[in-house]
């Protein structure tokens, strides 16, 4: 009887290690994952299945990485940050849209963008900084902002309300 809980604990514990490098691997904390896929399986090598799935993920993890397109003009830059948000690679996405403003710093769209992008960090004020320069340079951004479910943490915001004329 003990022997069987036991093995269910050791079991439960490797899961857990397992469910812990995967959440690091999604998160895209890679070299956090690898070092977390690697413990696993020193630590936990009996379930065969479950250390192929952790060899899997840390040879994902150590592919080299690809190597960056050179990027030109304006419709390149937009591209690879709505790229990079759709990776969830938010600071790449920040940093190309910066170059971006430089092409164009009238274009609202960027502004929008950069707004949709710290919504999606967490970082509330730059958010809505940004999504009133947006609004600023084209009134159409309000009704987006409204309807877009990236900003969300933010419709019941006072200054996001003022920002879209909710209020």
């Amino acid at each position: 009887m003990r022997e069987q809980r036991s093995k269910k604990d050791e079991y439960q514990k490797a899961l857990a290690a397992y469910g812990l490098a995967v959440k690091e691997f999604h998160k895209g904390e890679f070299e956090k994952a690898a070092e977390s896929f690697k413990g696993f399986i020193e630590k936990f090598p009996v379930d065969r299945e479950i250390v192929d799935r952790a060899k899997v993920y840390l040879a994902i993890v150590k592919r080299p990485k690809k190597e960056s397109v050179s990027l030109k003009g304006f419709e390149d830059h937009y591209r690879s940050a709505v790229s990079k948000i759709n990776q969830r690679d938010y600071a790449g996405a920040v940093k190309i849209l910066e170059k971006t403003l430089d092409f164009k710093e009238s274009e609202g769209l960027v502004h929008y963008l950069m707004a949709d992008v710290h919504c999606l960090m967490g970082e509330a004020d730059a958010a809505l900084e940004f999504l009133k320069k947006a609004v600023q340079k084209d009134k159409n951004f309000s009704v987006l902002a409204q309807n877009e479910p990236d900003f969300e943490p933010l419709w019941e915001d006072k200054k996001f309300k003022l920002i879209t004329k909710l209020l």
